[in-house]
């Protein structure tokens, strides 16, 4: 397991230096006045492909080297497999991170693609919810379940995108979230699934090199494809292989990315919007413009950059709310149900206390 990691690094930090390197005319055509924009200068987009690079390789050596020296049992096609039901949604990604030009329509129901043939070269489903009444539906409608799993894992990508604002925001919560999963998995003996997702944990960290403090490339849509997708079917084949995995621990552990996602699209429908307008309004720009305070540097693109490497910690923290107590209570459907409910209960209450400018002085850095 700590090969992969350390070949997905490696790979992966290479990857990325040649698309810092040599990406930043891409950059150039990134519009400068968006309402996510939160830097200055020209920053290419194309981590996710150093991202899947570097996942991609490790998946390759797991299934391509001889006698399986990390007892995961993936075969070479069952690589390749993964790789092939992986690429639509993420080339999607990239192609609007180079151009621009993919709608939002497109990306949908690429991701939704990719989902589909997962479930069906996986055999993916969501069989169970710990919900009496959903739970009989399921039985009754098989057809049902695979639906909820395709849904879930193509629409998990999007969340990530919408949480990727910041530099090391989304990368650390996918990391987080990683080990939270590989942990679960050698739990329960599936050394398959942890060396999946282990597999992106080391690609992930190798981007962060990068991203994190000074912001010299971002994930873009493809990056958060990558992760959302990796994320989401390993989330739901552990809680279908596996019967002590509580259906409620990816529902905690992912509840901060859902959150977003569903606060957001009540928020714009609310105000007469398209769920798919870009806004300010979300909870890491509330963040970075209402509790970090200002830097005083000598120019404009170093204090952006401070004031930017300063947000992403408030979400950390945030984060770890969700992620600590679905580690610590993964068995425990009742008990990760109430976390939920509180996680939920506190961001709506830390998203409304920003708005009312009541935020404690104490928490403003």
């Amino acid at each position: 397991m700590i090969t992969l990691i350390i070949f997905s690094f490696c790979i992966a930090v290479l990857a990325v230096f040649v698309l810092v390197r040599r990406a930043r005319h891409h950059a150039r055509l990134y519009g400068t006045d968006m309402p996510q924009r939160f830097h200055v200068g020209d920053v290419p987009r194309l981590g996710g492909a150093g991202i899947l690079a570097g996942t991609v390789a490790a998946w390759l050596l797991a299934g391509f080297a001889t006698e399986d020296p990390f007892y995961i049992g993936w075969s070479r096609l069952g690589a390749v497999v993964m790789i092939g039901c992986l690429l639509p949604a993420v080339i999607a990604g990239i192609v609007e991170d180079l151009t621009q030009s993919v709608s939002a329509r497109v990306r949908l129901l690429l991701t939704l693609s990719s989902a589909a043939l997962f479930c069906w070269t996986w055999g993916l489903s969501i069989q169970r919810t710990d919900i009496g009444l959903l739970d009989q539906a399921i039985a009754a409608w098989p057809l049902l379940g695979i639906l909820f799993a395709a849904f879930a894992i193509g629409g998990l990508p999007h969340a990530f995108n919408l949480i990727d604002g910041y530099n090391g925001l989304a990368g650390t919560v996918s990391l987080l979230t990683c080990l939270a999963i590989s942990h679960v998995a050698l739990q329960c003996g599936d050394r398959q699934l942890a060396a999946l997702v282990l597999s992106l944990a080391g690609a992930t960290a190798g981007f962060l090199v990068f991203n994190y403090p000074r912001g010299k490339i971002f994930a873009g849509d493809g990056g958060a494809y990558v992760w959302g997708m990796v994320i989401a079917v390993t989330c739901v084949a552990l809680v279908q292989r596996h019967p002590q995995v509580s259906p409620w621990f990816p529902i905690l552990l992912l509840v901060y990315p859902v959150c977003e996602t569903l606060f957001s699209i009540y928020r714009k429908m609310a105000r007469g919007q398209s769920p798919g307008t870009a806004d300010r309004l979300h909870f890491h720009q509330l963040i970075f413009r209402r509790l970090v305070r200002p830097v005083l540097l000598n120019d404009e693109d170093r204090q952006l950059l401070a004031r930017n490497n300063k947000t992403a910690p408030y979400l950390w923290m945030f984060s770890a709310l969700s992620v600590v107590p679905a580690v610590m209570l993964w068995r425990n459907s009742l008990a990760l149900a109430v976390c939920s409910l509180l996680f939920v209960s506190a961001y709506v209450g830390a998203y409304l206390t920003i708005v009312r400018f009541k935020v404690p002085g104490w928490l403003r850095f």
